[in-house]
């Protein structure tokens, strides 16, 4: 499998020097260059890439307000010259963070990482059923839950936090991106870069500033946000 890749820098000969490094890689297909977010953000949502190798420092643009932007559903790996963001790239669980100028080995024991998630395993998961009852592993006990009792999804970096209706609670391996494939798209939505609700655990829809919405479900007092980008999907859901 070719991992799909995008490279996001301001210098194009950056990116350029990114491009001949990634090419002694067989599983890597470079589908992209962006030299700012906005390029970036468009790029993502049309290639749907497995791994963004992106700069920190843009001109006037920080490469951390990428992750605001778009669904955080590929592996990151910053690229700068500086070394004083490091903390906070492993904070946003950034797969890994090199410095310039790129060392090929470091680089290798980067992607060395990548192969590890070995994506190509999930590609032929099942898609679940509403009634289905599906087996999950969590921590050193494993449990049994219907699909129809998850209320909602939570993003937790490479994990999720799944909320049954009945106020369980449950940390997975398991991305938001996998939840979102295999869930039944007619009873389940994602809403935000964060979440996944289940359509029939709504109670109330709140129209919000900006033309977004906040979402009321049964059982939580919480309200969840509904992004600007899903607003027209929920709505759609609706009329």
């Amino acid at each position: 499998m070719k991992y799909k890749t995008i490279i996001v820098d301001d210098e194009r000969l950056a990116r350029k020097e990114m491009q001949r490094l990634l090419a002694e890689f067989d599983e890597i297909a470079v589908v992209g260059e962006a030299e700012n977010l906005s390029e970036a953000v468009c790029l993502i949502e049309r290639e749907k890439p497995h791994i963004v190798f992106l700069d920190i420092q843009l001109a006037n643009e920080n490469g951390f307000d990428l992750l605001e932007k778009t669904d955080r559903d590929f592996k990151l790996v910053f690229v700068t010259a500086f070394d004083a963001y490091a903390i906070r790239a492993f904070e946003v669980n950034a797969l890994d963070y090199l410095l310039k100028p790129v060392n090929p080995e470091r680089l290798a024991k980067a992607i060395e990482r990548i192969n590890e998630e070995k994506p190509d395993e999930k590609a032929n998961l099942r898609l679940f059923e509403f009634d289905d009852r599906i087996f999950l592993e969590v921590g050193s006990r494993s449990v049994f839950l219907k699909v129809c009792e998850i209320s909602h999804i939570n993003s937790s970096g490479d994990y999720s936090e799944v909320f049954t209706t009945d106020r369980r609670k449950f940390l997975l391996e398991k991305s938001l991106r996998e939840w979102e494939e295999r869930l039944p798209e007619k009873h389940f939505l994602r809403i935000h870069r964060q979440t996944i609700i289940n359509l029939e655990e709504i109670e109330e829809i709140e129209t919000w500033f900006n033309r977004t919405f906040q979402v009321r479900l049964k059982n939580f007092r919480e309200s969840l946000a509904v992004s600007r980008r899903y607003a027209v999907k929920l709505k759609s859901k609706f009329t």
